[in-house]
């Protein structure tokens, strides 16, 4: 298989892209934080790529894969703590 290089710039847009299309119940109200989601976006996928470059590449999947899982804990817990997830089993 070959293997496709791609700019950093290309490689943000398409993180972009891909966070973007997944569905969120709750809308975060961008007027009440002070960037905009546009900046929010370009800021987090430059950090996520950047931090993955930074792993050597025969642990970056197990290492993407933690990280992805300690974020979605801790959303978790902030949702629950703010009285979100209420109905969560």
């Amino acid at each position: 298989m070959e293997k496709v290089t791609v700019s950093r710039t290309e490689a943000i847009g398409k993180i972009i892209e891909l966070a973007r299309e997944v569905e969120i119940k709750d809308t975060i109200d961008w007027s009440t934080v002070p960037i905009t989601e546009d900046e929010a976006y370009e800021m987090f996928a430059s950090n996520v790529l950047t931090q993955m470059m930074e792993v050597p590449e025969t642990h970056r999947e197990v290492v993407m894969l933690s990280t992805l899982t300690k974020l979605l804990v801790e959303n978790f817990v902030l949702n629950v703590k703010l009285g979100i997830n209420k109905n969560v089993a």
